[in-house]
């Protein structure tokens, strides 16, 4: 063999090589990044030619694929196809486009709905021995039906957010905001179709596609003063322990004045227990009790709460905000402020809601989730939820004593004086705690009732939150909107009827 034919050999073995160093690439390392690229047609194909699994509540899906004539196969349903009940549950089913991907239960659970899950790889074999289509499994919810109802019918198209959970195992019970959307414009087999409905709702006026529970933060108001409260008590502070309660109170270092709710004197001694302050929702209290505490002191147990950390559901929550030592200008004035709920604090619903699942538990968080069991196409159990404690908050002897705030706080009779007595419920002891959280000059409060039933032996923790004073406008209290809710929320979860 002469050197030409040497060197035309070798350069033939080199192509080769490369080619399958390439190909190689391609199929194994970039193989992921191929599958999901947007243009990629036949991923898309593959994706809606199986039979997605159905999102489940209370045996019947909320979502799921039915067959249609088609190169696509199949096509995703919410609701049964009804945009009422879609729109309620879309927070949490989130939504499948052809054009835009998934988001909330769709999104988190892709892998078990497309039948891809490692887990269901025996079901793939089987089906690709046999020349079946591959099927999804079916994804059950851990919410409660007709408590999702109630909530959605008890917004009654007020911009604002209701969240319920199990306080003792972490089930998410209900989860509903309002405006919300329906998922099923966007699953629609027209890309044009699908990314003109989701630049709609995008662009709808106050984001029907936002979950309020998860995404949204607010000023807590006056649901704070609990964990104002929790710091307090571990701080050798006790519950019946006498504490400055003035009529009003002048930030320090400045000349603002803060008054309590309608100006009231809170005392007649300028003195009360943290249990009675409570149960008035006595701010000057509060902003006197934030300072005692201080404000490492408070970030710590707020951050014990859950503020500054983000939650996964699966969906990832926006994180509650207390303000870190490097925010600027947080002195005395704005940690006075802080004590009532109000000035750089910001909260998510769900914050607020973990807050009361954390003291009807005894002072330990429960790790909250949506999901409880996955099963596939043969209805066998291939995943099921599992309680999980994330951490000891605080500890039984203070939660106790929170228990009892946020309790007589709505059932207290003596003196009359309580700011949640219309979340009672006959028969049944309720605690809670309201917010009435002021926003801008000239607009109206976003109202809050946090809490939990029966509050003896807690089987719901929940949370509600109207923005902007919903059909009271600047009436609003959470006493007076807020907490009939929540009555309402805890007749249902009990079976109580009216």
């Amino acid at each position: 063999m002469n050197r030409t034919v040497r060197r035309i050999s070798a350069l033939v073995v080199v192509l080769f090589l490369s080619l399958m160093a390439s190909t190689t690439a391609l199929q194994f390392f970039q193989r992921d990044e191929l599958n999901t690229h947007p243009r990629n047609i036949r991923a898309v194909f593959a994706e809606y030619n199986n039979a997605r699994g159905p999102i489940v509540v209370d045996g019947v899906p909320v979502a799921e694929s039915i067959p249609v004539d088609s190169p696509f196969g199949f096509q995703r349903v919410f609701g049964g196809g009804d945009p009422t009940r879609a729109a309620m549950y879309a927070p949490i089913t989130g939504f499948f486009s052809i054009s835009v991907g998934s988001s909330g239960i769709e999104r988190g659970f892709n892998q078990y709905l497309n039948g891809r899950a490692p887990s269901l790889w025996v079901d793939r074999v089987h089906n690709m021995l046999t020349g079946q289509p591959d099927q999804g499994s079916s994804v059950e919810l851990t919410v409660n039906d007709a408590l999702q109802r109630r909530a959605w019918e008890l917004l009654d198209g007020q911009r604002g957010a209701i969240f319920a959970i199990d306080p003792r195992t972490g089930a998410i019970l209900a989860m509903v905001t309002y405006p919300s959307y329906d998922p099923n414009l966007l699953a629609v087999l027209s890309t044009s179709q699908a990314n003109t409905a989701y630049q709609e709702a995008l662009a709808a006026p106050h984001r029907p596609m936002y979950n309020r529970v998860l995404q949204s933060v607010f000023p807590p108001g006056s649901t704070y003063k609990m964990i104002v409260a929790a710091a307090a008590l571990e701080a050798g502070i006790g519950a019946h322990q006498q504490v400055p309660a003035p009529h009003r109170m002048t930030l320090p270092g400045t000349a603002q004045v803060v008054r309590n709710f309608r100006d009231e004197a809170c005392s007649a001694t300028g003195y009360m227990s943290i249990h009675d302050a409570m149960v008035i929702s006595c701010n000057t209290a509060f902003m006197m009790l934030a300072g005692e505490v201080g404000v490492d002191a408070l970030r710590d147990m707020s951050e014990r709460f859950g503020f500054n950390e983000s939650l996964r559901i699966p969906m990832i929550a926006a994180p509650s905000f207390f303000p870190g030592p490097g925010f600027e200008n947080f002195g005395p004035d704005r940690l006075a402020l802080a004590g009532m709920g109000q000035g750089d604090l910001n909260s998510t619903p769900l914050t607020m809601a973990m807050m009361a699942q954390v003291i009807a538990n005894d002072g330990v968080m429960m790790q909250p989730y949506l999901v409880q069991t996955i099963r596939d196409p043969q209805l066998e159990v291939v995943w099921e939820a599992t309680p999980e404690e994330l951490r000891r908050v605080v500890s039984p002897a203070v939660a106790a004593d929170l228990q009892e705030m946020m309790t007589a706080s709505v059932m207290q009779v003596a003196g009359g004086r309580t700011t949640g007595w219309r979340a009672r419920v006959p028969g049944v002891e309720v605690a809670g705690k309201t917010g009435t959280a002021q926003t801008s000059p000239g607009e109206a409060p976003h109202v809050w009732f946090s809490g939990f039933a029966p509050a003896e032996d807690p089987t719901i923790a929940f949370v509600v939150m109207i923005e902007n004073g919903g059909h009271l406008g600047m009436e609003a209290t959470g006493g007076n909107l807020a907490a009939p809710i929540a009555a309402q929320l805890v007749r249902t979860h009990l079976g109580i009827t009216e």
